[in-house]
């Protein structure tokens, strides 16, 4: 039967796919639209077997709270080129996966990604993606927060996307979650306070330390305390509330918040970064 130009352009809607290749897959499925759409999708999950071992280090990332800033969830969408990750319709395509999520609030990744877009869920929403674009895209990372007051923060061309729980509501503690956002997109602490580095961290810092002060030919007797003050220094740079406030180095980041109001403070955060 002979394929319309209609129908190629009913199936280019469906997919984005080209025009070429809408017309092909209508052709080999004899004007089947559903069949065509399946077939799109099979050319995309070859493209994404052929291309598994391919690196996508480039990307977008997007951040989102909800309308009364309590919950918010943040996105990695990736792909090869930065070509891709500059498309306007790429950078759509990441904005209405993190509508999916923030409307759901799914539990992890693998439930993000059996959530539904117009009927399709965003698993084959991905592999028409491939098949469009001809790259490896895959949703790598994803993660959720719930808070008080839930902050989000996108930087750097939506390069890193940080959500930020603060325990105090309203819009002053909302400006200065978004001061301490931007402080977590650039200097990346490990956690908000010492009492979340995990203890195989705290010991192989302890052990980095002491092997530092015994390379300087320190006494023995003092190299245990030499190694806590080397290990006070690492809380101090890689510990959110006690980090130098960027804005302000002569305070802390917990100083910072306690000015606005003293029960403010951070109980938690997410930092996702295209290669970071």
């Amino acid at each position: 039967m002979g394929i319309t130009a209609s129908q190629v352009n009913e199936l280019r809607k469906a997919t984005g796919a080209g025009m070429m290749d809408c017309k092909n897959a209508l052709n080999e499925t004899n004007g089947d639209m559903d069949a065509a759409i399946d077939y799109l999708r099979k050319k995309g999950q070859k493209i994404s077997d052929k291309r598994a071992d391919r690196e996508s280090n480039e990307g977008v990332v997007i951040a989102k709270t909800n309308d009364d800033s309590t919950k918010g969830i943040v996105v990695e969408l990736n792909c090869e080129t930065d070509f891709v990750a500059k498309n306007a319709d790429f950078v759509a395509f990441a904005e209405k996966i993190a509508d999916a999520a923030m409307a759901n609030f799914p539990a992890d990744k693998e439930a993000l990604l059996a959530l539904t877009i117009d009927g399709t869920s965003i698993k084959d929403h991905l592999l028409d993606q491939m098949a469009k674009i001809g790259e490896k895209i895959e949703v790598s990372n994803y993660e959720h927060l719930e808070g008080t007051n839930v902050v989000s923060y996108i930087h750097a061309g939506n390069k890193i996307g940080v959500l930020v729980a603060l325990t105090v509501a309203g819009d002053a503690a909302a400006d200065a979650g978004k001061d301490a956002a931007m402080q977590i997109a650039a200097m990346k602490p490990l956690a908000v306070s010492k009492d979340g580095i995990a203890q195989e961290v705290i010991d192989r810092e302890l052990e980095i330390a002491r092997e530092q002060v015994i390379a300087e030919g320190k006494p023995e007797n003092m190299i245990d305390k030499i190694a806590q003050g080397k290990l006070g220094k690492f809380f101090k740079e890689n510990t959110l509330l006690s980090q130098s406030f960027v804005k302000d180095p002569s305070k802390s980041v917990e100083a910072m918040l306690k000015a606005v109001d003293s029960n403010l403070t951070i109980t938690n955060f997410r930092r996702l970064g295209i290669g970071a």
